[in-house]
């Protein structure tokens, strides 16, 4: 008996973390020709993400298409191979949060030894879902500004958020200061999924969002609304799925300090004066200071990153 309750119990832990998977990562999907259009069968195609070496491959079927899920977001390069053909390469593939592009791939006749070098800066077109969404990226995270440093404000980026007057009352009655309401595609103040890699990120009490990382710490976000997809659930007006960093194969980190001291003010000449004839001074003094740190602990396969 106890063993059948451990089993179940495991098996109801798993459940969530699959699903958490589902909405924290990409995929890829495309087809495979050769240059007179007819499908390629059987040609092995292959992600190799190139921050950690994480690499996945799989075969073409019947119909010339592949599917490559569950992919981490990241920089990727993508390989073909057949024999008969020449190798395909394609590289700055940036796959962001929840994104499903479709790459296609057009094989050349000849030895695998010959190499054809596609570079995809280009954006690449997402096909498999109609939901209107942006992504916001880790550049704009850490070089926008923020009061308070609050990851939460880019969120009205996306031109389809706002801040919800009505929410405030709910955030004041019982939640964290950092916490906020917001209105996205004009549904309730209430009514938006936050997700944090994944798993959920609303107070159980008010379905306002938890607090968030600090920006540092934060890869990316996704606002998405309208028509969502049935895996996200519970709230119709909108999600926002945050990301957060990962280690990779190279030791990188950073520390930051952010001061206001009222010494670096100019003075006030309408201040109230002192005893000692002085004018007196706001006395504004905050400093938020941190870091950041992530790398390897196996090569290719195990990392770690704090904040």
């Amino acid at each position: 008996m106890k063993v059948s309750v451990a089993m179940f119990l495991v098996l109801c832990i798993s459940g969530v973390n699959v699903w958490a998977q589902t909405v924290s990562v990409a995929q890829i999907t495309g087809t495979v020709k050769d240059r007179s259009g007819a499908l390629v069968r059987g040609a092995e195609v292959k992600v190799i993400q190139t921050d950690t070496g994480y690499t996945r491959s799989c075969v073409t079927d019947d119909e010339g298409a592949y599917t490559l899920p569950s992919l981490p977001i990241g920089r990727y390069r993508l390989e073909v191979s057949m024999p008969g053909f020449g190798k395909y390469v394609q590289t700055g593939i940036v796959l962001q949060v929840n994104s499903n592009p479709a790459i296609h791939v057009t094989l050349d006749i000849g030895e695998l030894r010959q190499q054809v070098e596609v570079n995809a800066n280009a954006t690449m077109v997402e096909s498999h879902t109609n939901s209107v969404g942006q992504v916001i990226d880790h550049r704009r995270i850490e070089q926008l500004p923020l009061n308070g440093r609050q990851v939460t404000q880019l969120i009205l980026l996306s031109g389809v958020a706002v801040q919800s007057p009505v929410g405030a009352g709910v955030i004041a009655a019982r939640n964290y200061p950092t916490s906020i309401a917001v209105s996205i595609a004009g549904g309730t103040a209430n009514g938006t999924n936050f997700l944090l890699d994944g798993g959920f990120h609303n107070d159980a009490n008010t379905n306002v969002s938890l607090p968030f990382p600090f920006p540092d710490a934060v890869q990316e976000f996704n606002v998405e609304t309208n028509a969502l997809s049935a895996r996200y659930g519970l709230h119709a007006g909108g999600v926002v799925n945050t990301i957060t960093k990962s280690g990779s194969n190279k030791l990188h980190g950073d520390v930051f300090e952010f001061v206001r001291n009222d010494a670096f003010n100019a003075t006030n000449p309408f201040a109230a004066r002192g005893a000692n004839g002085k004018r007196l001074t706001d006395g504004l003094k905050r400093n938020q200071f941190g870091g950041t740190l992530g790398g390897p602990i196996v090569a290719n396969k195990l990392f770690f990153f704090v904040g």
